[in-house]
């Protein structure tokens, strides 16, 4: 039997990790975090010296697995949560998320994760590429300033050297990168719901989706 599915897409920074673990935890879905996969394969590539610009060098995936357990990032059985935040995955992961070899196989292990449950999947092309027939589609967008506040927050807390100026160029620059690629670039589905949240915080956005999606499933959408 087919799960209840919900894709949320956005850029970088408008808060859709966050806002998704969330809405899974409050439905007690299954959360799907499909950034962190793309930063994950990142630092392998990283870690492993290859030529990033070099795509055939990522034949390494296929033997790749992943799990994600209680909010954590499983890579090959290890926690790889805090280093795939790092900086220097954060300016490369632009690069190997338009590689089409990487794509085609991380979209494939999604939609693998995602059938047969009730399953929260957050990441850039999910609404029209990873699962075209979820249930709920929405869209999350924000202002260049307003997120660059917020990954600088979140970096803090972390425990990350930051610098927001630096962050704004950064996001500027992966929005550029993100919505040009030629392989699933960024875009919101055409039935998506498109929600701003520069003027929201993360519980009213939380409390928006969720309510929507309770709303619809009582009413038997």
């Amino acid at each position: 039997m087919k799960g209840t599915q919900i894709a949320i897409d956005g850029p970088a920074g408008a808060g859709k990790s966050t806002i998704a673990k969330l809405i899974a935890k409050n439905l007690n879905y299954i959360y799907i975090d499909t950034g962190a996969m793309y930063r994950a394969i990142t630092l392998k590539a990283l870690n492993l010296g290859i030529d990033m610009h070099d795509e055939r060098l990522f034949e390494f995936m296929k033997k790749t697995t992943f799990a994600f357990v209680n909010g954590k990032l499983f890579m090959d059985d290890i926690d790889v949560s805090h280093e795939i935040r790092e900086t220097k995955v954060s300016n490369n992961v632009s690069l190997v998320s338009s590689y089409f070899t990487v794509r085609k196989e991380l979209v494939a292990k999604q939609q693998e994760m995602a059938r047969n449950h009730d399953v929260v999947m957050d990441g850039r092309d999910i609404g029209y590429k990873v699962l075209p027939d979820a249930d709920f589609k929405f869209f999350l967008t924000a202002s260049i300033k307003k997120r660059a506040e917020r990954r600088h927050l979140d970096n803090l807390e972390r425990g990350i050297e930051s610098d927001i100026f630096v962050i704004e160029i950064e996001i500027e620059r992966r929005d550029y990168l993100d919505t040009t690629r030629i392989h699933s670039p960024l875009k919101a589905a055409a039935d998506a719901v498109m929600v701003d949240t520069s003027d929201l915080n993360i519980e009213q956005v939380v409390e928006l989706i969720t309510q929507r999606v309770r709303e619809e499933d009582k009413h038997g959408f």
